[in-house]
């Protein structure tokens, strides 16, 4: 594609990127004007970083709150250059605030025709999410609070006395609300560990 250089042209890349991190792919670039030859000049100049294949980050820009969530979901992009990653298990509970779990690996939900290997500390969890189970984040996609407690609960790696502070944090702070949650507990079998959370709260 031929290079628009235009001011334009470099703010529709710079916008885009903002709202990723400051991260961008080649063909996002491909799509405002920015060829393989303009690439690789920007990052001789200094003005992009090549972040891994495809992949890049305009400089000066201060790392986001949840960089490496960002850098995850678009190392997930699939061949439409899409990120097929979602956020999940105890890394969406510390997205959304809840619990004090301080999970040691990064856990993300991806489609069961998902290929690629995980990178060092990831947890790659095949399943299909609704897109009612799938809320949007600056850069990347986290699983709902409601979808998030189905999913820890169902890790042994989450206590139960953890389970049951997570649970009562969320309804406390309507994260989660009562009558959502029952609903879901109810499809579950009758001895689940959400169940006891409920029964025990009355």
């Amino acid at each position: 594609m031929i290079y628009r250089s235009t001011k334009d042209a470099r703010r529709e890349l710079s916008d885009l990127a903002q709202t990723q991190g400051g991260y961008f792919t080649a063909k996002q670039a491909a799509a405002v004007g920015y060829g393989k030859r303009h690439l690789d000049y920007h990052v001789k100049a200094g003005n992009f970083e090549r972040v891994e294949r495809g992949l890049f980050q305009l400089q000066g820009i201060p790392p986001s709150e949840h960089d490496d969530l960002i850098r995850l979901s678009l190392w997930s992009r699939g061949r439409d250059d899409r990120p097929q990653a979602v956020v999940s298990h105890e890394t969406a509970l510390a997205v959304h605030g809840l619990g004090e779990l301080l999970p040691t690996r990064t856990h993300l939900i991806v489609p069961r025709s998902f290929r690629k290997k995980p990178p060092a500390g990831c947890v790659l969890h095949k399943g299909r999410l609704a897109a009612e189970q799938v809320e949007e984040r600056e850069g990347f996609r986290v699983t709902t609070p409601l979808r998030t407690l189905l999913d820890v609960a169902e890790q042994e790696t989450v206590t139960q006395e953890q389970l049951n502070q997570v649970v009562e944090q969320s309804l406390a702070e309507g994260t989660v609300r009562r009558m959502e949650l029952t609903d879901a507990v109810g499809q579950l079998p009758s001895d689940s560990r959400l169940g006891r959370v409920l029964s025990a709260l009355g």
